[in-house]
């Protein structure tokens, strides 16, 4: 099984000054609020710096996959042990497939924090933060089981990031 990792920056950091980043083949994005900065690497050897271990729970092609996206949506929640096993059936049946189908949805992933809080994350590479605002990704947003499901998040945080180049 491979490897991923989360690695997360501070407002000072900077890609460019990150040894190995380029040699190691990540993606860097910032924050829309420019206080933040994360990568995503995969593979078994653990990347420099700190970074936290996080399990790949779905990858879903979008319904514009194949095209490239400088926007990155994450959604980062907690939620009671008890209120998991409805949580993971929502998002797997329901939510992640159905923002993966809304066009301007390059891909859709679920990760799972090895350690620390929030421990679930979803990330959604889009070709547009209006994607975020059309008809159909509001669509599936605002379903009966969203409503009964959305409550039970705590802890959560949202955040677009900008694809750095």
């Amino acid at each position: 099984m491979t490897a991923n990792h989360l690695i997360e920056r501070a407002v000072k950091f900077h890609p460019a000054n990150e040894e190995n980043t380029h040699d190691a083949g990540l993606t860097w994005w910032q924050s829309v609020d420019l206080k933040s900065w994360r990568a995503y690497a995969q593979g078994n050897e653990i990347p420099a710096g700190a970074s936290t271990p996080i399990q790949l729970l779905a990858d879903l092609k979008g319904a514009s996959h194949g095209e490239v996206g400088d926007y990155h949506y994450v959604v980062e929640t907690d939620v009671l042990p008890k209120s998991e096993e409805e949580f993971n059936a929502w998002y797997d049946t329901e939510h992640l497939p159905g923002l993966a189908r809304v066009p301007g949805v390059i891909s859709a992933k679920r990760y799972l924090r090895s350690s620390g809080t929030p421990r679930y994350i979803a990330c959604y590479e889009l070709v547009s933060p209006a994607v975020m605002e059309s008809k159909e990704w509001m669509a599936i947003r605002h379903t009966a089981w969203s409503s009964r499901v959305r409550p039970l998040f705590f802890n959560t945080v949202r955040q677009l990031y900008v694809r750095q180049k």
